[in-house]
């Protein structure tokens, strides 16, 4: 059953398997919820998406399934998902609010290089829905409206401004809802496991672009890392996430790459290097081979 559910990069391509079109230029994008799904009622497939969502429904009645937990949406709810989870949501009445969706490599961007130490939400495995009174959801519902403005906006500092009020939308979130949730105590040993590799695939990128290490780790690195015999640590990632664990290794190598590209005045060969290539070479061959272009153009299409 699993083989029939689909991925999703961007929330563009979603909506077009939906019968859709929204336009999408970046991996940032904000919609009125009420013009992107009103046909009522709607039930979608279940899906994976490779995108972080953020949920702001300041009315309307619904239900979103997670990894086979079912959850009710209503007026003033707030629910966050990250990638790779089955999910797929029902539509009862119309809603009205905020659909947020960004990348990992849109935060390294335009938020900050660190982002998992200061939301550390963001890997978490399942985030309940939140129910805020009136007050707190009317702080989420005023910025979805300024990131909606500034989505359709012309500002030369359009996405440093987006950047800059996602800094503050994240840190609300864990201001309101993440003091209170733990979800190690919550999830079970599965979710334990892909919560801690996701950790250590971020520390170990970390440590190497530091030069703390001298190699990239292999699936079996990770596997040690928690005591696991490699089989059933990839059949685990495997299984929860849809994604193999080398998968996830060159997403991570990838998403890093184009952040270092993008925001520093490295050379390819010293990123290369940094990222454990040992030939610079290779390094755009493999660049090229899962993004289509060379790292010398994406750095030179980032200043057209």
């Amino acid at each position: 059953m699993s083989d029939a559910i689909k991925a999703y990069n961007s929330m563009s391509e979603f909506y077009a398997s939906m019968g859709g079109t929204l336009k999408q230029d970046v991996d940032f994008t904000i919609h009125q919820l009420e013009l992107v799904h009103s046909n009522v009622p709607i039930e979608s497939p279940l899906f994976r998406a490779n995108y972080y969502s953020i949920l702001l429904i300041r009315k309307g009645r619904g239900r979103y399934i997670l990894d086979g937990q079912s959850y009710e949406t209503k007026d003033r709810t707030i629910y966050f998902t990250n990638p790779g989870h089955v999910k797929g949501f029902k539509i009862h009445e119309l809603s009205h609010g905020y659909v947020i969706t960004f990348s990992e490599t849109f935060l390294k961007q335009y938020v900050h290089e660190n982002i998992f130490d200061d939301f550390p939400f963001l890997i978490a495995e399942i985030v309940p829905p939140h129910y805020p009174d009136r007050e707190v959801f009317q702080i989420f519902d005023d910025l979805g409206t300024q990131l909606l403005q500034e989505y359709q906006s012309d500002s030369a500092y359009k996405f440093k401004i987006i950047g800059s009020l996602t800094v503050v939308l994240l840190f609300k979130i864990k201001e309101q809802f993440w003091n209170t949730y733990n979800p190690l105590a919550e999830s079970q040993t599965g979710s334990e496991i892909v919560m801690t590799f996701k950790r250590n695939l971020e520390a170990h990128f970390r440590d190497l672009a530091m030069g703390k290490l001298d190699r990239p780790y292999r699936v079996q690195d990770f596997a040690q890392a928690q005591h696991l015999h490699p089989g059933y640590f990839s059949t685990v990632i495997k299984s929860k996430t849809g994604k193999s664990v080398n998968a996830w290794m060159i997403e991570k190598t990838l998403s890093e790459a184009q952040a270092m590209l993008s925001r520093s005045t490295e050379s390819v060969q010293e990123i290369a290097f940094r990222l454990g290539f040992n030939d610079a070479a290779y390094f755009s061959r493999f660049f090229k081979k899962h993004t289509a272009t060379t790292p010398s153009s994406f750095r030179q299409s980032l200043k057209a």
